[in-house]
């Protein structure tokens, strides 16, 4: 029986399958779990195609699988969008809104005043790198600045979990770190619960508390990798030999991921 007073996770995932059907049916996930307390930093990483952005999208209310429960804060996600902030991979802006009006459409459609939230939006435009370009069509920013406006609308959004799917994979390098920065800030003073899709090693370990390596398809979790390095970190930090051991441990799990047997109930919270 759950206590009531103890509060759910703030992601639960418990033995979900996935398989996309078809001429030749898929197996996408395989009995995966996984477990994030509330205001924890996690990241996903795995090889291409084994699953990570399906797991969010189920995460995310927008994919069923087979078998398997996926919830938020105690809530199934399962058919329900909106229980947490979701950033595809894709910025999906809409082209007749200005980046404004992009960046406030989620709070929007989660219920603040378009003022309000369009005058928050305004606000933060500096600090995603879009100053001066309040009034610009998604057509007239380059693709690194759609990729900022889309995390900007993310973040408005009013949820204490975020599903990030690579939301730094389309900009240059020095805005790369800057992001992270600035992430690490927001999560640091309001300790929203993340949940992170990167192909980067170090930028998962720059920024988690915990890294969960997937396996290629189907997907299963078979490692996890604890990060307790002190916060803020910053690039000066990836020089250290402490980075440099965990970075070499998450990437010999990666190179081994294919030959080992899942980690069962995957948590964030290492074991007492």
């Amino acid at each position: 029986m759950t206590d009531p007073a103890i509060p759910p996770p703030a992601i639960h995932v418990e033995d979900v399958t996935l398989t996309f059907g078809g001429g030749t049916p898929v197996r996408a996930l395989q009995d995966v779990s996984l477990r994030v307390e509330p205001g924890q930093f996690v990241s996903l990483v795995g090889p291409s195609g084994c699953g990570k952005s399906t797991l969010l999208r189920i995460l995310a209310g927008l994919a069923r699988p087979q078998r398997g429960e996926a919830a938020i804060e105690g809530i199934s996600a399962m058919g329900r969008p909106g229980l947490a902030a979701f950033m595809p991979q894709r910025d999906l802006l809409l082209p007749w809104r200005r980046a404004v009006a992009n960046a406030a459409l989620g709070a929007e459609l989660a219920g603040v005043p378009a003022a309000e939230a369009r005058a928050e939006a305004r606000r933060l435009l500096p600090q995603f790198g879009l100053e001066g370009f309040e009034r610009a069509w998604p057509a007239q920013l380059s693709g690194g600045m759609r990729q900022r406006l889309a995390l900007l609308r993310t973040c408005l959004l009013p949820r204490d979990v975020m599903l990030l799917d690579e939301p730094f994979g389309a900009l240059d390098a020095i805005t790369r770190r800057e992001m992270q920065q600035w992430l690490q800030a927001v999560w640091q003073e309001h300790r929203r619960t993340v949940l992170l899709v990167t192909h980067d090693v170090e930028e998962a370990l720059v920024l988690s508390d915990v890294v969960f390596v997937m396996s290629p398809r189907p997907g299963r979790i078979v490692h996890r990798v604890e990060v307790p390095l002190p916060r803020p970190r910053t690039s000066d930090d990836t020089a250290t030999t402490d980075f440099a051991a965990r970075k070499a441990q998450l990437l010999r799990a990666l190179e081994t991921a294919g030959n080992t047997a899942p980690v069962g109930i995957a948590s964030a919270t290492p074991p007492a």
